[in-house]
């Protein structure tokens, strides 16, 4: 019998997402232990993610122990990971994709119907995600927005508490963890407005790349239709050098098209883009030429 060490991170949204795929090996005849692994995004939670320093908050430590052989197998949110991967590491397999789109989810004391997003007039809105802060301001300049750290359960529990008027989560971590949001008010942003991370819902698992039989073997698990997707979206992130950090959103929907929002900071201020074309890599660097060339005033 196959025998697979898989390393995770020990939140409860990692741990879930961990022991789904070992559901799904052992199906396939494995045997499968799961090794938690302390990251330097679970070990600091004071400080917002721009006052970290690398990359890799998330992942960096399980790579570490992959490479050194701890582990045999690692299971990301495809979203926290490098678009390249360290040397030696490979992605075996993607998985299904969860809904894409972030929720918005809102404290009894501050919903108003009459505005956008049924968001009150002036809310405090916490979320560490510089992509959700750049989408939030250009949507709703009236609100403030507070940094929020914390595994989900935790995050949800402050606004629960009253800490905030609102706070963002991924709507895949929502479901999965299936959390009673009977306290709150549940706004799922669409996807095509409020654009996702890219890669946002989908699970990166990442071997070594000489372990050529578990890559065989983790082809039962590959979902080719996500890959060609989100191949584009973690395309636009890799060409303008970015990670986790970046206020970028771009989202491949099923129907062929390429939708990008990223906050772009001049030396005379920043903007909010958003853009729409075709489903392919030459859009790719249609949108890289407009994100990166600032618009001239025309002249009088």
């Amino acid at each position: 019998m196959r025998s697979i060490r898989i390393g995770s991170r020990g939140s409860d949204l990692a741990l879930w997402q961990a022991n789904h795929v070992k559901q799904q090996l052992e199906a396939l005849g494995a045997e499968v232990s799961i090794t938690i692994i302390k990251t330097q995004g679970d070990q600091i939670q004071h400080l917002s993610f721009d006052k970290l320093e690398g990359k890799g908050f998330f992942t960096k430590e399980i790579e570490e122990a992959l490479i050194s052989n701890s582990i045999d197998l690692a299971v990301h949110s495809h979203k926290d990971l490098e678009t390249t991967s360290p040397e030696g590491l490979i992605i075996a397999a993607v998985s299904e994709r969860e809904h894409p789109a972030d929720v918005l989810l809102i404290h009894p004391r501050a919903v108003d119907t009459t505005q956008h997003w049924s968001l009150k007039q002036g809310a405090v809105v916490g979320t560490s995600s510089p992509r959700r802060k750049s989408q939030v301001v250009a949507f709703r300049d009236d609100v403030t927005i507070q940094d929020l750290r914390g595994n989900v359960p935790t995050r949800l529990q402050k606004l629960i508490d009253g800490e905030y008027d609102a706070i963002l989560l991924a709507k895949a971590g929502l479901d999965r963890l299936n959390l009673d949001l009977s306290a709150v008010h549940v706004e799922v942003l669409d996807p095509e407005e409020f654009i996702p991370a890219p890669a946002q819902g989908v699970l990166a698992l990442q071997i070594r790349e000489a372990d050529t039989d578990l890559f065989e073997f983790m082809q039962a698990l590959h979902h080719v239709d996500v890959q060609s997707c989100i191949v584009l979206e973690r395309t636009v992130l890799n060409r303008l050098q970015g990670g986790c950090q970046l206020p970028l959103g771009v989202y491949c929907p099923e129907e062929g098209r390429l939708l990008v929002s990223y906050a772009a900071a001049w030396e005379d201020g920043a903007e909010w883009f958003q853009f729409e074309g075709p489903h392919d890599l030459e859009m790719v660097d249609v949108v890289l030429d407009a994100l990166l060339t600032p618009e001239e005033e025309d002249e009088d």
